[in-house]
């Protein structure tokens, strides 16, 4: 009985939600208190719940339904880390809405959606059975939808909720299907259940057919290429909403794989999948991000990348270190979008270094060699024995980005001083990488799969991701040597519109053109 504290943090919410609805008009102060306090109730949950993980070990909830139909609450250290970081975030969320909406005549409906989502999101990743995650799931997408349309008349705001719903409903088809496979092929609804049979072998052929609608439905939750242009155009809704989705929501198709890491490993070809779609996609959204002048749509692009790149983790069957990606993620970007009110102003205030060292092409060679040379000796030390080659070829993928600040610091121009800077930042951060990895694995071992030794499906992947982001991380350093030349121009014009794609997609959907029959939003709305 004990493991069902979890539940605890999702009633809370849910009951701060309905007593937000009974609360209209301008400042509903008692609501918002109450919402604050749910919140903070559902991180003492959270906390309360890591105790009886430390005592009584993981496990599931006595279920409540029957058979098939049937909620319980599963506690191990991937809802545990979830249910903290979900519990966390929406606290402080609800906190800066409370100030950011104050005045608002529908404050206390805004209150009450989301709370509403967030107990959604907190029911989700603590599913202990295949209809609680669905409900979970499908409750989220719902109730965000109510969020991103909290400004009724903007166009631009119906445009994107509409084409979210589209791809959300097209996400649950995939999720549920998924569901009926699993429950078919296993005889049970319980996911620990399935889990472990999994990881012996059991369900084949369905368990892959569930895989591959499993990656389906993580994909389109992710705004993974080329359906992700709803996550770049919902930037019509509140600040909070935003910092909502970007930190929380959206991260729910990484969860997904994660937490049928053992059903994903019984199909390579799907996890291939997933590394192709994820590494492009983070490329892809990276580029389109250094295009962007508006403050939240760089941030919205910025996401797109992240969640390629966790695709990727999880398409090398990194799922430890996907986990710590979502940690880390949504905690920046919850901090990013809360921030970027004041994003003009901080950057405006900061004092102009002087003129900036640019790179030719030896500096750049050199910076590569010495970023690999500095990951070859950190490894050493850490031991490369130990780790299975797919994390040494994502810590190359990541050292890369590293290499191009040690570009900076080798320009002939370059200070001193920050040619030091930038390689400490080169030892940092691989240590930091090698560190994170080992904790990450000897923490989850037991709770997820081991990654397995590479087939040479896998090492021709791994191989095209490395040499791929490599390739694109010299190009960036060599940039600043033509960025001035007419091509330039125009690619970096073709980029900022995400090289059209999403209006290619917006086409194949037959179009969202909406009857301007709505007065234009007030100035003074907020955004």
């Amino acid at each position: 009985m004990i493991h069902l504290l979890p539940l605890l943090a999702p009633l809370l919410l849910a009951g701060a939600s309905f007593y937000a609805f009974q609360a209209p008009g301008l400042r509903p102060r008692q609501a918002i208190r109450v919402a604050e306090l749910a919140a903070l109730g559902s991180i003492v949950v959270a906390i309360l719940s890591a105790v009886v993980l430390v005592l009584q070990g993981p496990g599931t909830s006595p279920a409540i339904g029957y058979s098939y139909f049937a909620l319980a609450s599963r506690l191990d250290l991937v809802s545990l880390v979830m249910l903290l970081l979900v519990s966390f975030i929406g606290w402080v969320v609800l906190r800066y809405a409370g100030t950011f909406l104050d005045g608002e005549e529908r404050q206390g409906p805004f209150t009450g959606w989301m709370t509403a989502t967030l107990a959604a999101v907190l029911l989700l990743v603590q599913s202990g059975t295949l209809l609680q995650l669905v409900i979970g799931w499908v409750a989220t997408s719902l109730l965000l939808h109510q969020l991103l349309l909290f400004y009724p008349d903007r166009i631009a705001a119906q445009r994107a909720a509409r084409k979210k719903f589209i791809v959300s409903r097209t996400g649950d088809a995939a999720l549920i299907s998924a569901v009926i496979l699993l429950a078919i092929s296993f005889g049970t609804g319980d996911i620990a259940t399935i889990l472990a049979a999994a990881r012996l072998g059991e369900g084949l052929p369905l368990t892959i057919a569930a895989a591959a609608l499993l990656a389906v439905a993580a994909l389109l939750k992710s705004a993974q290429f080329p359906t992700h242009g709803w996550l770049t155009e919902v930037m019509e809704t509140p600040t909070p909403v935003s910092a909502l989705l970007h930190a929380g929501v959206v991260n729910a198709g990484g969860f997904l794989l994660i937490r049928f890491a053992d059903v994903m490993l019984q199909a390579p070809v799907v996890l291939a999948v997933l590394v192709m779609v994820g590494g492009f996609t983070a490329l892809f959204g990276s580029l389109v991000m250094l295009t962007q002048s508006a403050v939240k749509t760089s941030l919205a692009w910025s996401t797109v990348a992240q969640m390629g790149f966790m695709i990727l983790q999880c398409g090398l069957a990194l799922f430890p270190i996907a986990l710590l990606h979502i940690v880390a993620h949504s905690l920046y970007k919850a901090h990013a979008f809360l921030a970027s009110g004041s994003a003009i102003e901080t950057v405006a205030s900061i004092k102009r270094p002087g003129p900036v060292a640019i790179p030719n092409a030896k500096a750049v060679g050199r910076a590569f060699l010495l970023a690999l040379a500095i990951y070859a000796v950190i490894g050493l030390l850490f031991g490369f024995a130990d780790k299975p080659p797919q994390a040494l070829a994502l810590g190359a993928i990541l050292i890369f980005g590293v290499a191009y600040l040690i570009a900076q610091g080798l320009a002939d121009a370059a200070p001193r001083a920050l040619t030091w800077r930038t390689s400490l930042y080169a030892i940092s951060a691989a240590t930091a990488y090698f560190a994170l990895q080992r904790i990450s694995d000897k923490l989850m071992l037991g709770t997820l799969p081991a990654t397995p030794q590479p087939g040479p499906l896998e090492w021709t992947l791994m191989l095209l991701a490395v040499v791929t982001f490599g390739v694109v991380a010299v190009a960036q350093s060599l940039f600043p040597l033509w960025a001035y030349h007419p091509a330039a121009a125009g690619l970096r014009v073709h980029l900022a519109n995400g090289l059209y794609v999403n209006a290619l997609f917006d086409r194949l959907l037959g179009g969202w053109t909406l009857p301007r029959t709505t007065s234009a939003t007030p100035a003074s709305v907020k955004e």
